[in-house]
């Protein structure tokens, strides 16, 4: 069956790994349950699809997908990280996607006319982990990351008024600049080795946010010196330069934001 729509709700909680009971709390926009004192803080993302009932309106209820997933997969969260801590045992990357697996399991059995096709769990607001089936042997990881560079969009080939009617205020002679954000996916086999965020995150800045944070991109990157520095063609550089370097995992996809309504992601060739 092909679903035209996919519905994501995100769900809230926080859990205090040293109280055995959770105080469930009222408000729902921070986290529910609520934690209480320091505790752990989880947005849990879960995308559903199917047709749009026509009585409704809706893929899902809101409010049911809610109240499932409060019920069914919070407890497996809090039971795993509770064991963690009461045996001072380090939370892995591997762990977090083996409790994805198990919430996928009693998440998808919940909504019969509506196919479960991603979960995500937001590591922190910048990076996050997700599987798409309940086999979870592949979880994507995405990171965030910032850099600031100018850049001008300009075609030799074209004369002064076409480049200004093609590229606009982006053809201005001293060129402009942008904070970019980029966000950086891999797939990562489940007990596949020579993982970590941080060599991850080492081998980001090394290869791709060095060679363009800061700089005048048509004079300072090799590549831009013919070619226009679009966020399409930095999606493509970051790619180049990335693909194959990490340990453990595979390049899966670039995006790259110039504004907060302008990105676009590759995903190689």
């Amino acid at each position: 069956m092909l679903f035209m729509h996919e519905l994501s709700r995100q769900i809230r909680f926080s859990i205090n790994p040293f109280l055995a009971d959770e105080t469930v709390g009222f408000n729902s926009y921070a986290s529910k349950p609520c934690g209480e004192g320091f505790s752990l803080y989880f947005a849990l993302w879960v995308k559903l699809a199917a047709e749009i009932d026509g009585q409704t309106g809706f893929v899902v209820n809101v409010v049911d997908i809610d109240k499932s997933v409060r019920r069914l997969a919070v407890p497996i969260f809090s039971e795993r990280f509770k064991n963690k801590y009461a045996n001072a045992q380090h939370v892995t990357l591997d762990d977090v996607q083996e409790i994805l697996g198990q919430a996928w399991g009693v998440i998808d059995e919940e909504f019969a006319f509506a196919k479960l096709t991603e979960l995500a769990v937001e590591l922190n607001p910048f990076r996050k982990i997700s599987i798409n089936s309940e086999d979870c042997t592949l979880a994507h990881i995405s990171e965030k990351f910032e850099f600031a560079a100018m850049h001008k969009l300009w075609n030799d080939l074209f004369s002064d008024e076409k480049n200004f009617e093609v590229f606009g205020k982006c053809a201005n002679p001293s060129g402009h600049g942008h904070n970019y954000i980029v966000e950086i996916t891999v797939g990562k086999c489940a007990g596949g080795e020579g993982f970590s965020i941080s060599e991850f995150e080492k081998t980001v800045s090394q290869e791709f946010i060095q060679i363009v944070d800061h700089k005048n991109l048509n004079a300072d990157v090799a590549e831009f010196a013919v070619k226009n520095p679009t966020v399409e063609n930095i999606t493509v550089l970051a790619w180049d330069k990335l693909n194959g370097k990490f340990a453990g995992a595979a390049l899966e996809s670039v995006t790259v934001w110039e504004s907060d309504r302008t990105c676009c992601t590759y995903c190689g060739i």
